[in-house]
C-alpha cells in the first residue's frame, strides 16, 4: 500500500475578448480527473472551467469569460510495504476542489491572472503480507467454579417453593 498527498497553487493567465475594466467575480467549476501509476508516483490528469465575471468598455458592460484549464500533477508516493502483485487499485480523492484564491487584471490591462488551488490524495491499494503473532495460553487466567455452592443454592430455593402450588416456578 502507498499514499501521497499534494496541494497545488497555480497561476493561470486568461485573455478575454474585451479589455477588462474590473473583475466582478471568479469561480471554478466542472472539475474532472483521471489517474495512472508511473513508477513510484501517480500522475493525475485533469481539467476545470474558470469563469470570470468582469466589466468592460469603461464599466458600461459586463460579461462572463469561461476557459477550460488542463493540468497534470505528479504525486509522489510513500510506500508502507513493497508491491507484491501487479493487481493494484489506484484511488484519487479530491480533498479540496479547485477554487480561485485571487483574481486580478494584469499590468498590461489585457489579461486576467487567476490563482487556483487544489489538494489531492492518491492511494495505491494492492495485496500485502501480514504477520500475525500467536501467544500461548499462559497469559490466560484460570477461573474456578464452586459447583457445590451452586447446587446448594438451587436446592434451598426449590424446598422453599414446594409448599406453594400457585408458584409459576
Amino acid at each position: 500500500m502507498a499514499k501521497g498527498k499534494q496541494r497545488t497553487e497555480k497561476e493561470v493567465t486568461l485573455t478575454p475578448p474585451n479589455r477588462p475594466s474590473s473583475i466582478l467575480g471568479c469561480w471554478v467549476i466542472n472539475h474532472t480527473h483521471s489517474a495512472k501509476k508511473s513508477g513510484s508516483s501517480i500522475e493525475v490528469t485533469g481539467k476545470f472551467d474558470v469563469n470570470v465575471w468582469y466589466s468592460h468598455h469603461d464599466h458600461s458592460k459586463t460579461s462572463v469569460f469561461t476557459e477550460t484549464v488542463a493540468y497534470k500533477d505528479t504525486i509522489k508516493l510513500r510506500y508502507r510495504d513493497e508491491p507484491s502483485s501487479s493487481k493494484e487499485e489506484i484511488r484519487v480523492e479530491v480533498l479540496q476542489q479547485p477554487n480561485c484564491t485571487e483574481a486580478i487584471i494584469s499590468e498590461c490591462q489585457q489579461n486576467f491572472q487567476i490563482k487556483v488551488e487544489r489538494e489531492l490524495l492518491a492511494e495505491v491499494i494492492g495485496e500485502t503480507k501480514v504477520l500475525i503473532t500467536v501467544h500461548s495460553n499462559e497469559l490466560e487466567e484460570d477461573w474456578s467454579f464452586d459447583d457445590e455452592s451452586t447446587n446448594e443454592q438451587h436446592a434451598s430455593q426449590g424446598s422453599s417453593r414446594q409448599g406453594n402450588d400457585h408458584s409459576p416456578f
